[in-house]
Parts: C-alpha cells; sequence; structure tokens
C-alpha cells in the first residue's frame, strides 16, 4: 500500500509499505478519506516521521474472524489502539485507556497503524458505523473536526441559554462554533487572523473579537451583562487565551481546554477557582457512547460543507501540507486512492 511519510524539512513523500494484515478482533479498513489535523507541525519542523495521521474514514475490507464489523461496513475509525476491557474503555472514555496497546508488538509490524494511508488495523470494536446517507467527507469529521469540542459541550452540558467563549478558530474551534450553534448557545469567537475570523462568522458566531484587542475582556463582559460566559473551551493553546478565558468564565462555569498546550498554566486555587466555582475539565475527545449523538449533528447541522475547505489526492500531498500550514483553511481532507 501507498502511505504518507515525512521525510525532511516542508517535505512530504509517499512511499510503499506492505499491507497491514487482520488478526484476532482486528480488522483492516480501505481508508477512503484521511483527514488532517496538526501533523503539518511536523511537516514545517522537518526530521523523520514514518506514522503519519491518526483520523480516517473508509470500508472494512478483511477480518481474521467473525467480530463487531463485517466485511463491507462504512465506518469512522477512531483514534488510539486502546485495550477495550479497562474501567475506562468500558464506559466509552477509551480515549484515556489504562493498558493501549502495543501496536508493533502486538500486530508484529509497524504498518497499518498510520491513517494518511491506503489501509489502517484497527480493533472493530473502534470501527462506528457511518449512516448510509452521510457522505465519507462528512464522516471524518466525527473525529477531530468536530469530536473534541462536541466532548467540551456535552461536559459543560452546554444549551441554548448559555453563551460560550471560544479562543482559536483552526479546524477544531471552527467546529467548536458548529457544535456550540447546533445546541442554539450564543457564541463569541476569538480569533486575530482575519481569514478565521471570517470562517467563524459564516459558520454562525455571534461575535468575532480580536484576542489582541487590550479591551477583549471589557468586550466578553459587556455582551454577559457583567458576568461572563458559562463556559469557554480553549482551542488556541496559548497561555494568553488560558488567561484571558479563566477571566471570563462567569461563577460557577466550565473551562474546558482542548488544545494540546506546551507552556504551564499556572492556577491559584483560592481566587481562581474557591472563590469562583469555576469548573475545569480537558476534553481530548468525547465518550464513545455519545457517538450517535455527534452524528446527529453532522446529519442535520447546515454548516457541516462550509467546515471542509480542501480536499486533496495522495498524489498532491505536497500541497495538502502547505495549505494546512497556511491557517487559511478549515478541515482539510485527504483521498488516498487519487
Amino acid at each position: 500500500m501507498q502511505k504518507v511519510i515525512i521525510s525532511g524539512e516542508r517535505q512530504a513523500e509517499i512511499v510503499e509499505v506492505p499491507d497491514p494484515q487482520p488478526i484476532e478482533d482486528w480488522a483492516v479498513v480501505k481508508i477512503h478519506v484521511a483527514p488532517m489535523c496538526t501533523e503539518y507541525k511536523a511537516w514545517l519542523s522537518g526530521g523523520r516521521h514514518e506514522s503519519i495521521g491518526h483520523e480516517a474514514v473508509g470500508e472494512v475490507v478483511a477480518i481474521a474472524q467473525p467480530c463487531k464489523v463485517q466485511v463491507g461496513d462504512r465506518v469512522v475509525v477512531q483514534p488510539q489502539w486502546p485495550c477495550g476491557t479497562c474501567r475506562l474503555c468500558l464506559s466509552g472514555d477509551y480515549i484515556r485507556c489504562l493498558k493501549p496497546f502495543n501496536f508493533a508488538q502486538f500486530t508484529g509490524s509497524p504498518h497499518g497503524q498510520a491513517c494518511m494511508a491506503q489501509y489502517v488495523l484497527k480493533p472493530s470494536w473502534l470501527l462506528s458505523p457511518i449512516p448510509d446517507e452521510v457522505s465519507y467527507h462528512h464522516a471524518g469529521l466525527a473525529i477531530c473536526g468536530l469530536g473534541p469540542t462536541f466532548g467540551a459541550c456535552e461536559i459543560a452540558q452546554l444549551g441554548a441559554f448559555d453563551t460560550v467563549v471560544i479562543a482559536g478558530m483552526g479546524p477544531v474551534g471552527l467546529g467548536g462554533v458548529i457544535n456550540a450553534k447546533f445546541r442554539h448557545a450564543r457564541v463569541i469567537a476569538l480569533e486575530p487572523l482575519p481569514w478565521r475570523q471570517a470562517k467563524a462568522r459564516e459558520l454562525g458566531a455571534d461575535f468575532v473579537l480580536d484576542p489582541r484587542d487590550g479591551n477583549v475582556l471589557q468586550q466578553i463582559m459587556e455582551i454577559t451583562q457583567g458576568e461572563g460566559a458559562r463556559c469557554t473551551v480553549d482551542c488556541a493553546g496559548t497561555l494568553d487565551a488560558q488567561q484571558l478565558l479563566l477571566k471570563a468564565t462567569r461563577f460557577g462555569g466550565w473551562m474546558v481546554f482542548v488544545a494540546l498546550a506546551i507552556d504551564p498554566f499556572e492556577i491559584k486555587g483560592t481566587p481562581d477557582l474557591v472563590r469562583t466555582g469555576v469548573k475545569l475539565a480537558g476534553a481530548w475527545h468525547y465518550n464513545l457512547n455519545d457517538y450517535p449523538k455527534l452524528m446527529q449533528v453532522i446529519r442535520e447541522s447546515p454548516a457541516i460543507d462550509q467546515l471542509i475547505t480542501h480536499v486533496f489526492g495522495f498524489s498532491q500531498v505536497q500541497e495538502a501540507f502547505e495549505t494546512s500550514a497556511s491557517h487559511e483553511s478549515a478541515k482539510v481532507m485527504l483521498e488516498p486512492w487519487q
């Protein structure tokens, strides 16, 4: 099969590797669409990366034994390689599995774990069915396009009487606008880049503010009648954004971290939490039991098509990375067979 590797700074290549083989209750999926996420960061920094991509949708083409899928099933390939038996996996919170598989050790090969490839190998219980009326491209949003912020909305139980502030209008933050508007919440989007500001408005954000504005907190407070938002969501991953969101969260509200930030975020327990009642949570993904509800967003939201801005074949992988790194794209989709 063909798969994408990063061979150096701003260099992506297509290489041939052996096809993965089914084993026990793990099935082989022919990937029809591989959504792109943060892989562009490795492409920008260079080095050699042989296993690229953690999002895929496609068709089951091989199984080793009767399992939870059949050949021909259309599926969303959920991320990671969790055990399926620990407490967290059984509760649906598998993304934080206590004893995940070592892929190469279990399968006997390193090939089949990357999603920017023509085939992927996954435990069958992580292959979520795609409804007949949902296209592969739309189904591809059920992973990082909509998944993390859907999890954030579920944690905060966001509803029609709530205001949410979302920092960072990259593809994940833009997905947060769609999730929040589907729940009829009022959305304040924070984003400094003009292209992303415009896309947030297109997707339905009620207010789009520049976080570099020295009065941005005051603007949020004016919009919320001095209370702050019941929910704030960090999709920016910067210390400035996190400090702003904590101040913008109303008493008793939720601050949910989605972005994988590097810089430490200092919280003082008494003034920041004890006296405010603010609740902190992390949303890496969503509980797998909520997959049908997320698929309802994909089927019914009028803004789904606008979240997908570019589609490239493998022959255009270099252009796909350039587009993803430009910060003038929402969700970028790769088609491994083109």
